[in-house]
Parts: C-alpha cells; structure tokens; sequence
C-alpha cells in the first residue's frame, strides 16, 4: 500500500483518478522493464517508485489530447 505520497497529492498532479492510475501504471510497467528509477527514494515495488517520481514532478502526466 502506498502511504506517501498520498492519493490527494497525487491528484494535483493529474485531472482525474483514472488519468492518474493509467501514468502511475504504465510508468511502474516500465521501471519494472528495467527502465532507470528518477527518484532517490528507497524502495522495492515498481508502483510505489512511479508514484514517487510522479509527485516529485520528474514524471510528467500527459493526457490523450496532449499526445
């Protein structure tokens, strides 16, 4: 379970939950692929270090209109 950040700093972050599940998602997707972590934090589950990156803003979220 993730503890911090907590869902409510999340979604400053995003326009909705479901646009913030899809990034965290296919951002754990890729560092569980081997992709390079862009956070300091410690940490074994894939979820828990994209969730991370996304509120420390080094992953941005880039809705369907923007891409």
């Amino acid at each position: 379970m993730i503890v911090k950040p907590t869902v409510s700093e999340l979604l400053t972050k995003s326009k909705n939950r479901y646009e913030l599940v899809i990034a965290t998602s296919k951002r754990a997707r890729q560092i569980a692929n081997g992709d390079k972590t862009l956070t300091k934090v410690d940490e074994a589950s894939a979820v828990t270090l994209a969730a991370n990156e996304i509120a420390e803003g080094k992953v941005k979220i880039i809705g369907e209109e923007e891409e």
